[in-house]
């Protein structure tokens, strides 16, 4: 039996499929199991069980018809008999068309859309929890006849007995940590509407590293958020950035060495579950209700604002309705550091 798992985006929903991916593999060992998705998403796939073969492909030499008719015939040659849609678009759509069209057994996500859109809808709102993305993943393998209950704790459980795994190579960076406190701060995300005020997010930095014993660790990716790192780094000694410098399977490394993590509802949140870590997440526009909490993180860990206008997106892309972010802004920074401080102790 040979499973294609189509997953192409966004980052954080392609890393909660792990653990449900992790409890496949190690359930079904003579089971082959292929991801495909965007290839800079490899890293934690190397830390699966060796029957699970990470395929990653540049979707721009896939455009239009003619692309995704390409890489079809790529998967046809491939031999799979059983394919697991996790996305569910447009791309995904078509191709599970074409593998059904060849008699390959298919299952498909079931995305909620309909409960989504009544919790984020203005007026009139369906406050309550909803199906976690890790159990409609689960469901979709089940209904191929593959049922599974994740047990997931760390990529890095199997290798090493203490779940943390060698990061000498890292130590010119990092420097030894021996009895200090390390925390990392993941302070972005792709939409407004998931940032806390990065004015606030250095308050909450420069009380960390005024704390005896603790080392700030600053996580994010692109030019500005580098920029950002960079002015805190020169003003607070005690800070380190890693954006830019380490690639993603060093960061998973150093992350399940962070005493605990402080992320926005973004994919830091994500790799800091998969390293095992604990994390103290931030909420605006979104909501964990709607099913996107990383695995394993306690909702008591969790750090939003009760407002009537909450949650107002799915993903935070959507302008906020006041026009001024209260949800974030509403949140002291004392707050965040009594909070850290409490998972700490």
């Amino acid at each position: 039996m040979k499973l294609l798992v189509l997953r192409f985006s966004a980052l954080g929903d392609v890393m909660m499929s792990v653990p449900v991916l992790d409890a496949l593999a190690r359930r079904y060992p003579d089971l082959e199991i292929t991801v495909l998705s965007r290839k800079h998403f490899e890293a934690p796939f190397r830390f699966l069980p060796a029957n699970v073969r990470f395929w990653g492909v540049d979707l721009k030499l896939y455009q239009g018809l003619n692309g995704l008719n390409r890489l079809y015939r790529e998967i046809h040659a491939r031999g799979f008999t059983h394919v697991a849609d996790l996305h569910d678009v447009l791309r995904t759509r078509y191709l599970r068309m074409r593998c059904r069209m060849d008699g390959l057994a298919v299952a498909v996500i079931d995305k909620g859309r309909r409960d989504k859109r009544r919790l984020t809808r203005r007026r009139r709102k369906v406050v309550r929890p909803l199906t976690t993305s890790f159990e409609r993943y689960r469901l979709v393998f089940e209904r191929l006849g593959l049922p599974v209950e994740p047990a997931f704790r760390s990529l890095f459980a199997a290798a090493c007995p203490d779940g943390r795994p060698d990061i000498g190579d890292l130590q010119p960076l990092t420097g030894i940590k021996g009895d200090d406190r390390w925390i990392a701060v993941a302070p972005f995300a792709k939409h407004a509407g998931k940032i806390y005020p990065l004015e606030l997010q250095k308050q909450v930095v420069d009380g960390l590293r005024r704390q005896t014993g603790c080392k700030v660790f600053v996580f994010g990716g692109g030019a500005q958020e580098k920029a950002v790192a960079e002015s805190w780094r020169r003003e607070f000694p005690e800070v380190v950035s890693v954006i830019g410098v380490l690639t993603m399977e060093q960061e998973l490394r150093l992350l399940a060495h962070m005493d605990a993590v402080l992320s926005m509802d973004s994919a830091n949140m994500h790799l800091a579950a998969l390293a095992g870590c604990p994390v103290v997440s931030i909420w605006g526009a979104t909501h964990p209700f709607a099913g996107f909490l990383g695995w394993n993180q306690a909702p008591g860990n969790v750090l939003q604002t009760d407002l009537p206008c909450r949650p107002c997106s799915v993903f935070g892309q959507k302008p906020c309705y006041r026009g001024d972010y209260a949800c974030l802004h509403r949140i002291p920074p004392e707050t965040v550091i009594q909070k850290i401080n409490t998972l700490l102790s």
